[in-house]
């Protein structure tokens, strides 16, 4: 199980657009790729993909704002 490369293809899926992968670092909120739907649906998926359940109530949308910080908090669960 690659989380981060899982994690990248859901986001652009998600997100519909190529440059969650390309900059790691992507305010996912502010630059609307983002939004309530969206997170519900990346949960869905990492639960799905990954095996690893994320609660609604365990999602802070600060500490998953880019890329790179899903990633880091997924591979620390795992």
């Amino acid at each position: 199980m690659n989380i981060k490369n899982t994690v990248l293809e859901l986001l652009e899926e998600i997100c519909q657009d190529d440059v969650v992968k390309e900059n790691l670092d992507i305010e996912l909120f502010e630059e609307g790729l983002l939004d309530s739907f969206g997170t519900v649906s990346l949960l869905v998926g990492i639960e799905e993909k990954l095996g690893i359940h994320v609660g609604i109530s365990e999602f802070d949308r600060e500490q998953w704002s880019t890329p790179n910080k899903i990633i880091t908090i997924l591979e620390n669960w795992a």
